[in-house]
């Protein structure tokens, strides 16, 4: 596999990216998103669906007056953003709005404050609440997310349904040696307790299927 490590460790274990799910509120509301294909390949295989893994760039554009408000070119050196789709790494609209897009597909979205930010708003991204949103979305990649079942049965090597701390520590230590910057021990050591603070719910010792897998548990 080429991507990088701390890459995949990342996007394993934690939720990260600029639109997180912060400040959102669950309400009933009847709009919906509104997606208009600007762009579809002739060819297109695969689609994405939930719990894929996409490289995605888009802009955001406030609807009122469509200021520009958050720009993925501009961020990480103008490199796509990674996120895995429909669990939250990013607002509930853009997580519907992406569900089957070819790789190569451009769309352009309009998402309502109830699946955007709500009545609070986002201060830190400059969105105001009430804010309706616009995104122009080019979809480069779709792959199999991080969570696989694969990637479970990987690192259960004693195939007992549960990863246990020495079994994601030797995973730990054969991604480590992949990545081109060496690390100590007391780092891996710190990543490993790291993972089972934020995974391990139920303070086992073990992270589960569905401690691991938040969105295809039910396969295992």
């Amino acid at each position: 596999e080429t991507m990088h490590f701390l890459f995949r460790l990342v996007i394993s274990f934690y939720l990260w990216g600029f639109f997180t799910a912060q400040g959102q509120k669950k309400e009933e509301s009847t709009e919906e998103v509104k997606i208009e294909v600007l762009h579809r390949p002739e060819n297109c295989s695969k689609t994405s669906k939930k719990g894929d893994l996409l490289n995605a760039h888009y802009d955001g554009f406030l609807a009122k007056d469509g200021s520009k408000f958050y720009c993925s070119r501009t961020q990480n050196e103008g490199h796509p953003k990674w996120f895995v789709l429909g669990v939250g790494q990013v607002i509930k609209g853009l997580d519907i709005a992406m569900m089957d897009m070819c790789p190569g597909e451009k769309r352009k979205v309009i998402i309502p404050p109830s699946f955007a930010y709500g009545k609070e708003g986002y201060a830190e991204g400059k969105i105001p609440p009430d804010a309706t949103l616009i995104f122009e979305i080019e979809l480069y990649a779709v792959t199999k997310g991080p969570r696989s079942i694969e990637t479970f049965k990987q690192i259960d090597t004693d195939n007992d349904r549960q990863l246990s701390k020495t079994e994601i520590n030797l995973y730990l230590k054969r991604e480590f040696e992949k990545d081109e910057k060496p690390h100590d021990k007391s780092y891996q050591d710190a990543v490993l307790e790291d993972i089972f603070k934020k995974n391990d719910h139920d303070g086992d010792g073990f992270i589960s299927p569905k401690e691991y897998n938040v969105y295809q548990h039910d396969e295992l």
